[in-house]
């Protein structure tokens, strides 16, 4: 069996050459200028940047034009060097929040290169908030800092390590970076867990206010809410005509009734899970 293993050795070893030759260059994990997007890794302690972000164009946002051209505002600011405030997203599930936030991104460096970088933090990691904004802060470079579906429950401390780094902290928020978070919830908690705060606390009011006192710290609270039928169209109708999709529009309107119907809403999440059907159906893709 040894000798077999042996004669086997260079085989194995061209395969894993070849292999090598065939998977595709990494990009440069300790280099801040590598791409435009980044995840934080708190394992590794580094940001790995992200080769195509999953994003929506900006203009095929519909039904927000209010909100988004506010975070626009505000990140355009934070991008030129002004001030600028971080942002809570909130509201109704699928309308857009986390797209906006990546369109926002996309738009402001597709007219100005590498003007803003893109970094993912998972809820879980939000401990780490200090040590990240650290590295953060020593790169010559203007960070937006997003948290996608950012809430709390009962018993979890680790709001209190969002509230010192948002503007609490000795040193504050690094200049170069701004902090974007979406979540369903206006004040990051259920009411059930605010409630539960007022009726078990010895001074109720003091432990609400605590609780509920982390939303106070974002500049900007974008609401989001569920879109009307007419609304509803328009993203369909926009879908449509960006991918040129070979279908009447009163087809097209038809069954997007139908779909939002069997799924029982009407959001910009549901509209695009009826394009992407609609055009698996007509054979078109959506590159």
């Amino acid at each position: 069996m040894t000798e077999e293993i042996k004669s086997l050795a260079p085989l194995l070893a061209r395969i894993a050459e070849a292999l090598e030759r065939m998977a595709p260059k990494p990009l440069d994990t300790a280099d801040p200028f590598a791409a435009d997007a980044f995840v934080w890794h708190l394992e590794t302690g580094r940001l790995e940047p992200v080769r195509k972000v999953s994003r929506v164009d900006f203009d095929l946002l519909k039904g927000i034009e209010r909100v988004r051209d506010i975070l626009m505002v505000n990140t355009q600011r934070f991008a030129d060097g002004l001030p600028a405030n971080n942002a809570l997203l909130w509201g109704a599930r699928g309308m857009g929040k986390s797209s906006l936030v990546k369109a926002v991104h996309a738009r402001i460096n597709a007219a100005r290169p590498g003007a803003l970088a893109l970094v993912e933090i998972h809820r879980e990691d939000i401990p780490s908030l200090p040590r990240l904004l650290a590295l953060l802060r020593r790169i010559d470079r203007r960070w937006v800092l997003f948290c996608d579906d950012l809430s709390f429950d009962a018993d979890d401390a680790s709001y209190k390590s969002l509230k010192g780094v948002l503007e609490g902290g000795i040193e504050g928020r690094p200049d170069n970076v701004i902090f974007y978070a979406t979540s369903n919830r206006r004040h990051l908690m259920s009411r059930e867990m605010i409630e539960n705060e007022r009726s078990t606390a010895i001074n109720p009011h003091e432990a609400v206010e605590e609780k509920v006192s982390l939303s106070d710290r974002f500049g900007l609270w974008l609401g989001f809410h569920n879109c009307s039928q007419d609304q509803f169209f328009e993203m369909i109708d926009g879908y449509a005509a960006k991918y040129r999709l070979p279908i009447s529009p009163e087809a097209l309107r038809a069954e997007a009734i139908e779909w939002s119907v069997t799924r029982g809403a009407r959001s910009g999440r549901v509209a695009w899970q009826f394009i992407q059907d609609l055009a698996g159906r007509l054979g078109r893709s959506l590159d």
